[in-house]
């Protein structure tokens, strides 16, 4: 992502090739009895007693040159509907910081649940999950994970946002480098033997020590910022997604979502969202916010 777009709001009625994507869900070898159903198919009245929305942010809702503008004026639309966003992401707490900033969203939980940065008092609060001595000893540990990595996985390169990452590791796979599953499999397997925690976003391979994750971060900051009980509520929350990392997250809501592109990662997917939208990154997610917003009119 190269920065902080203006959007407009004629962008929110696009779509991607509905038909298609449909036709892929329904043939997809991968599909099991648990597929998602058409986000269509979401009941009315369920769609009306949401109360917030989490969502990941690389192609879910940006694409390959920034924030997407149709995400961007469903963000609007939910931020003037009253419906709280807060996006959980595996990117790095110095590249979400203009964003925190700049987005209409409640708080960004960056580094798959490690920083939470959000506005208070018109300024940047950014938290840690670790305390600074932990975070310190960590990161000793994850520059000679990181070492490894790049010299056992030939051709593998570590994120271009990395001097931004204070409690993880990531190695490129998708964004600015091309790497093959095998070699994909091989930095999971790595960073796994360093004892790290490994999952692969659309774009990344991201490695962190600690027992947080998406779910950790999205219960902490929906506490710390809207004073909810999450696992309270599950049924009132939307959680959005397009990754193999977004699975936890998938399998714990309820109301799960897959953006239309997730389906390119069919074929690895062990867990799938309860609904998938016919339109991919942010014409998908601008599906579910006009859900939401219309549910309640």
């Amino acid at each position: 992502m190269q920065g902080f777009r203006a959007w407009d709001r004629a962008a929110l009625q696009r779509s991607s090739k509905p038909a298609a994507i449909l036709a892929r869900v329904r043939d997809s070898r991968a599909m099991t009895a648990s597929r998602p159903a058409p986000l269509a198919d979401l009941p009315e009245a369920r769609a009306r007693a949401v109360v917030g929305v989490l969502t990941d942010i690389d192609d879910t809702l940006t694409d390959a040159r920034g924030l997407d503008p149709a995400a961007g004026a469903a963000l609007d639309l939910l931020r003037a509907a009253r419906i709280p966003v807060i996006a959980v992401t595996g990117r790095p707490k110095g590249w979400s910081e203009p964003f925190a900033l700049a987005w209409p969203i409640e708080a960004i939980v960056a580094e798959n649940g490690a920083v939470a940065l959000f506005r208070e008092h018109g300024a940047l609060a950014i938290e840690y999950a670790q305390d600074e001595a932990t975070r310190a000893a960590n990161a000793r540990r994850l520059e000679a994970a990181a070492a490894r990595v790049l010299r056992e996985v030939p051709g593998a390169r570590l994120a271009t946002d990395s001097a931004g990452r204070v409690t993880d590791i990531a190695v490129d796979h998708s964004e600015h480098a091309h790497l093959s599953r095998p070699q994909v499999e091989r930095v999971v397997a790595v960073m796994r033997a360093e004892g790290l925690h490994a999952t692969v976003s659309s774009i990344h391979v991201n490695g962190w020590y600690g027992e947080h994750d998406k779910l950790s971060g999205a219960r902490w900051i929906v506490r710390r910022r809207l004073g909810r009980d999450l696992d309270a509520e599950l049924d009132r929350w939307v959680y959005v997604g397009d990754s193999t990392n977004d699975q936890r997250m998938f399998g714990h809501f309820p109301l799960s979502v897959g953006v239309a592109n997730l389906m390119r990662f069919a074929d690895e997917l062990d867990v799938w969202p309860a609904y998938l939208t016919t339109g991919e990154r942010g014409a998908g997610f601008a599906e579910v916010a006009r859900r939401l917003v219309e549910a309640r009119r």
